[in-house]
């Protein structure tokens, strides 16, 4: 017999979450669906789920060494299937682990 969580259909944040997760080994991942902020544009309008647009904040260990650029194509790369089927923009922060521990110290 399968479970039921089995059945459940993941919202456009959810798969964004898991798949930053698991691609980027996030140390510290952060979500935030603001399609709401953008409901007249076309964009949003043209899909039925309407989760289109995200602010994602994440901090991983492979930014290590890579540039703002490179940081924010591996997420872009991670989340092509997404892009491909409704998500229309994403805000990114991407910091490695000694970044984020220095903003926070700073604090």
């Amino acid at each position: 017999m399968a479970s039921r969580g089995a059945n459940l259909v993941l919202s456009r944040a959810n798969r964004i979450k898991a798949t930053l997760q698991s691609a980027l080994e996030a140390t510290a991942l952060e979500i935030d669906d603001v399609s709401y902020q953008h409901a007249g544009h076309a964009a949003v309008r043209s899909t039925a789920e309407g989760e289109t647009h995200f602010n994602v904040k994440i901090v991983s260990p492979k930014f290590d060494g890579q540039s703002l650029v490179k940081r924010h194509r591996l997420v872009y790369d991670a989340l092509a299937e997404e892009l491909q089927s409704g998500l229309h923009a994403l805000s990114i922060v991407a910091k490695t682990p000694q970044e984020a521990e220095a903003g926070a110290a700073a604090k």
